[in-house]
């Protein structure tokens, strides 16, 4: 029994690392990527995929998957993120569960932050290559809306995988969680408002920090009653 948890214990720290680790890799080439002075192939491609061909102010599709996309991309923005965040510090504090408040507030606190000085090292400006379909005031590598969504869902889908019952419904949440952040991501190249590169360095960023995160909080934090 000792040793299967054991087991358990060890893949876990195992899968956590290789997600750090790539991670990292994958956003330091994409860096060298956004520092070129001519956009990729790899990126003008992807863009003008959702445009229609001849006419790249025309998005892909008919005109409610438009709207359905600013719909998406609004769950990785800064005010909807903040909201639920908010939501969720307060209630595990109104419930004395401080350890899991402070592992939220500080992932998602320290994810924002992160967010934008790696923005300011960068400098990288938005595409031009097509119209922009929403509001933009910020650089654009890496995509803040791609790593923050994924940084909050996947610390929530750990807070709650704290107090869900069975492998299935942990999966589940998880799958939730990693399903809503690709979809703000593929929102964002769909508004033509990122290059394909800015949202992939996004997702690395987003994933190794919340699992960073995540490996803190579990070795410091312990089970307080009432958590199981």
């Amino acid at each position: 029994m000792h040793q299967k948890l054991w087991n358990r214990i060890e893949f876990s720290l195992l899968a956590a690392g290789i997600i750090i680790a790539g991670g990292l890799w994958g956003f330091v080439e994409l860096s060298e990527v956004a520092r070129d002075a001519a956009p990729h192939a790899f990126d003008t491609d992807i863009l003008l995929f959702f445009r229609e061909a001849g006419n790249a102010a025309d998005p892909i599709g008919p005109s409610w998957l438009e709207e359905a996309m600013r719909d998406i991309t609004a769950l990785g923005s800064a005010s909807v993120l903040i909201y639920i965040t908010a939501i969720v510090v307060i209630y595990l504090g109104m419930t004395r569960r401080w350890g899991p408040a402070l592992f939220v507030f500080a992932s998602v606190a320290g994810g924002q932050v992160l967010s934008s000085l790696l923005k300011l090292g960068i400098d990288r400006p938005r595409p031009d290559l097509v119209p922009h379909l929403a509001q933009v005031y910020t650089m654009s590598f890496p995509s803040g809306h791609a790593m923050l969504s994924a940084v909050t869902y996947l610390t929530l889908g750990a807070l709650l995988a704290r107090f869900l019952p069975g492998r299935a419904t942990t999966i589940f949440v998880f799958a939730v969680a990693v399903l809503t952040t690709l979809m703000v991501g593929i929102s964002r190249v769909y508004l033509g408002v990122h290059w394909p590169s800015d949202v992939l360095a996004g997702w690395c960023a987003g994933f190794a920090w919340a699992t960073l995160c995540w490996l803190v909080s579990r070795t410091l934090m312990r089970p307080q009653a009432g958590d199981e």
